[in-house]
């Protein structure tokens, strides 16, 4: 890889690299391409990164379909991906926490690190986060990126590139289960059978939850989810019930009809469908907790407000997380969680448009899909 000269003979901001950087763009008018983009030299604080795996989200196929996600809209060309992991290529100035060759986990949000949220440790509320992937700061679809070394994890041996990829899904249930308080023998609900679902079913029974109930719409999910996680039950929503029907036939799986101390005091709420949020309230336990994950609709009407406020249920929202990458390190080195099995494809960066296709639609099968490069782009 060579700079470029400027005409001055000071170094540009972007390289000449030995192979292209093939990216997958949004578009504004809700299109995908996967063009070349530029390869930038690391700034201060930053290192150059190969990208090796990233995971397509649901929020990627959000800001292709709908061109945006509450108020983060796509206003322009913007590299998708943020669920990734990479090879540290080249160090900018005054980094000296990471070395050429390190193998790292991407935490994708920057925080400014200099408002009140920020100071107070609750970065992930920051307003002015550059988040990969959310327009205008592009993600790590792409063959070479630059990263904050701050927001970089160096990679046991024991942990692959995949495992990696699936740390920052991982967070997001981790963040959701300190904010849920799920507890040792008691029961949890987790609502969606998706790869965050999927990944909150498995932490919830790591965290000695029991019994656990596992809803979805699809069964074929279902029946992953109990290979998954054998202890749990899988219950599929009926479309001839309404949130609170749905919600009687939860409970009757807990024991809650005849007793009301069974039904579950912590909900993992992972699809953010305001009629699943509604069954969630109708399910718990008076007095539990509700904890939505998933990402839903600007507005919802329907919340059962008065029976929210009368049986005194607590419920909680989260903005993806905080100070997460280490335990989720620790939780796939030492084996307290195995995710390996949710990835079911995986295509290479030149096929991105491909697997964005196949994500999209839930009739293939698809619960993570993962682009990973092969190419040896070192330095």
């Amino acid at each position: 890889m060579t700079v470029v000269p400027t005409t001055n003979g000071t170094a540009a901001s972007t390289l000449i690299p030995s192979h292209p950087n093939p990216s997958l763009q949004v578009t504004a008018d809700h299109k995908l391409k996967l063009v070349e983009a530029p390869v930038h030299e690391p700034g201060p604080g930053e290192v150059l990164l190969h990208i090796k795996t990233t995971g397509i989200c649901g929020s990627d196929i959000h800001f292709w379909k709908t061109g945006r996600i509450g108020s983060l809209v796509v206003e322009g060309d913007c590299i998708l991906g943020h669920e990734a992991a990479g090879l540290v290529l080249k160090l900018g100035e005054g980094v000296d926490n990471l070395q050429v060759g390190d193998r790292v986990a991407i935490e994708p949000g920057m925080p400014c690190e200099n408002c009140w949220l920020c100071r107070e440790g609750r970065y992930n509320l920051c307003e002015d986060v550059a988040f990969s992937g959310v327009y205008p700061h592009h993600g790590t679809l792409q063959r070479y990126k630059t990263h904050k070394a701050k927001w970089l994890y160096k990679l046991p041996d024991t942990v692959s590139w995949a495992e990696a990829a699936l740390l920052e899904p991982l967070s997001v249930v981790l963040h959701g289960v300190k904010t849920c308080g799920l507890s040792l023998g008691r029961p949890a609900l987790v609502c969606g059978a998706g790869p965050i679902g999927l990944i909150a079913l498995a932490a919830a029974r790591a965290s000695g939850a029991h019994p656990i109930v596992v809803t979805d719409l699809e069964p074929k999910r279902l029946a992953f989810a109990k290979e998954f996680v054998p202890s749990c039950t899988p219950y599929q929503v009926r479309r001839d019930l309404d949130a609170e029907g749905n919600a009687c036939e939860i409970r009757r799986l807990f024991g809650a009809e005849s007793f009301e101390y069974h039904a579950p005091p912590s909900v993992l709420e992972c699809t953010g469908v305001e009629s699943s949020v509604v069954t969630a309230a109708h399910a718990v336990r008076r007095g539990g907790v509700v904890c939505v994950i998933g990402v839903g609709k600007s507005v919802m009407n329907n919340l059962p407000f008065m029976h929210i406020s009368l049986a005194e249920i607590d419920l909680r929202f989260i903005n993806r997380y905080r100070d997460t990458w280490p335990a989720g390190i620790q939780c796939l080195a030492g084996g307290v969680l195995d995710l390996k099995r949710l990835v079911t494809h995986t295509l290479p960066l030149e096929r991105a448009l491909e697997a964005m296709e196949i994500c999209s639609d839930t009739a293939n099968g698809s619960i993570k899909i993962q682009i990973v490069d092969e190419v040896d782009a070192a330095i």
